[in-house]
């Protein structure tokens, strides 16, 4: 809609996890750094964690994008949730095994035939697990075990989980505790400040092919920080409708009113933005 107006080649703000337009805070480097580590380095357990919308699932994306698949095969669940069901069936499914018909002993039967195999083609075996806040106690528990196929310094298999805050909360429980003593690297993403929040606004404007890096002026951005929080999802919901707005009124720069306004007409749907706020008291910036 907006993008011939802003000369744009393609939506800036799409909350569809997009590798090419990551902002590197330094959080996320240190994220990321830290994976990779993880990965290179045979970790057992990896545990990225943060809050809804700090930007995990991109940077899993752009850990796969940077992986070299020659002597790793990743596995991905991407859809893990309280009714997760049996464990294996989707183990099998992340790395195209054939699951269809078995028991939980042929399931995990074949799994381990398939990272043996893989082992002596000097390849190991990665299983990412998104949304790993979903599972259950005794899933995490079954996750666990499946680091037993490891032979001493051998890493056959290697494991990261992605979740929120409350994943931590599950790894702290007595009954898990041998489970957290065998994370070899965790660490947990914080929201965006203010100047990381000017600087992802203009880095994915640049990625969209804008040629105005003030397209949203400074205060706009703090306007946008102010009501997102530093939470990369709110603020492309932010920005992606200011630019309708922006768009719809003939503005060729993007003000702090306008932010404003798009925060306050969300409060009015009965859509407010979550733990920004009450807009009264939004007048300016902080």
């Amino acid at each position: 809609m907006y993008e011939n107006f802003y000369q744009l080649r393609e939506k800036p703000f799409s909350l569809i996890p997009d590798p090419a337009f990551l902002y590197f805070s330094k959080k996320h480097q240190i994220a990321l750094t830290l994976l990779e580590y993880g990965l290179l380095n045979q970790a057992g357990f990896v545990v990225i964690s943060g809050g809804i919308g700090t930007g995990k699932t991109t940077l899993i994306h752009q850990l796969l994008s940077r992986l070299s698949r020659k002597n790793l095969n990743v596995g991905l669940i991407s859809n893990s949730h309280p009714s997760f069901g049996e464990l294996m069936q989707w183990v099998l499914m992340a790395f195209h095994l054939d699951y269809a018909g078995k028991g939980k002993t042929a399931l995990f039967q074949t799994f381990m035939q398939f990272i043996s195999s893989e082992y002596g083609k000097h390849k190991r075996t990665v299983l990412i697990i998104d949304e790993a806040q979903n599972l259950s106690p005794e899933t995490l528990e079954e996750v666990r075990m499946l680091l037993n196929v490891n032979l001493g310094k051998e890493q056959l298999l290697q494991i990261v989980l992605v979740g929120q805050e409350q994943l931590l909360e599950k790894l702290r429980r007595p009954d898990l505790e041998q489970f957290a003593q065998r994370i070899s690297v965790s660490y947990r993403l914080e929201p965006l400040d203010r100047e990381e929040t000017r600087a992802y606004i203009r880095r994915r404007l640049l990625v969209a092919g804008s040629g105005k890096p003030d397209l949203f002026t400074e205060e706009a951005c703090d306007a946008v920080y102010q009501h997102s929080r530093g939470i990369p999802r709110l603020i492309n919901v932010i920005c992606d409708t200011a630019l309708v707005y922006g768009f719809a009124d003939d503005k060729q720069q993007i003000d702090p009113a306008l932010v404003h306004d798009v925060a306050k007409d969300r409060e009015a749907g009965g859509l407010p933005l979550p733990g920004a706020s009450p807009i009264h008291d939004a007048t300016k910036c902080p």
